[in-house]
């Protein structure tokens, strides 16, 4: 399995390709289905993203069928089953990279917003789940800058969200723990800008 060093600059070449609409050869024959051809999973980094469809992860990596472990849910939130499948896809195949992947216009720190400052009040508990893992991230932000307009405030929030995730991951398993005190595991945060396609990788939180 390659370092946590090389899988990231792989994911930093993939997504300047993907900005330059330059899909690599190798892409494109990876991308390819062969029926009984299947082998076994090797993915050199997990990704836990957002599930926003306008975010398609392979595709902003320039990444083909194999390469990434993916693991999507709205507002890319942390919650047991995604602790769960990081920590399957680290031990099982020695996978030594996860990025928390948020993303500019998110729906589900729009939401959470709406529902801090009562304009919406969502009576899902399933939803409300969502937000509430949310809110510890983003109510600091409208404390603090209540200044700031409403999209400064959301990007503000994005990027508290990525970084409370990338917390959590790092301190809310013993197993993860584990492995980043070994030396054999790295979690960082980035944000996809919908408008450029561009990634910035957070690497010095």
């Amino acid at each position: 399995m390659i370092s946590a060093v090389d899988a990231l600059e792989r994911l930093r070449e993939g997504n300047r390709r993907f900005v330059s609409d330059e899909v690599s050869e190798e892409t494109l024959a990876s991308r390819e289905h062969r029926a009984g051809a299947a082998k076994p999973q090797n993915p050199f980094a997990i990704i836990l993203a957002c599930s926003d469809s306008r975010v398609p992860t392979e595709l902003i990596f320039d990444r083909g069928i194999g390469d990434l472990f993916v693991i999507r849910v709205a507002g890319n939130i942390v919650a047991p089953s995604q602790i769960g499948s990081i920590e399957f896809a680290a031990k099982q195949f020695g996978t030594r990279l996860v990025v928390v992947l948020g993303h500019s216009d998110c729906g589900a720190i729009i939401a959470t917003l709406q529902e801090l400052g009562l304009k919406e009040s969502h009576r899902s508990p399933n939803l409300r789940a969502i937000v509430d893992r949310i809110r510890p991230a983003v109510e600091p932000i409208l404390d603090e800058h209540s200044d700031l307009d409403d999209k400064a405030v959301v990007d503000e929030c994005v990027r508290a969200n990525v970084r409370a995730s990338v917390e959590q991951l790092r301190h809310g398993s013993l197993i993860l723990e584990q492995l980043i005190d070994s030396g054999d595991l790295t979690i960082i945060g980035a944000e996809y800008s919908i408008e450029t396609g561009y990634i910035e990788f957070f690497e010095n939180d």
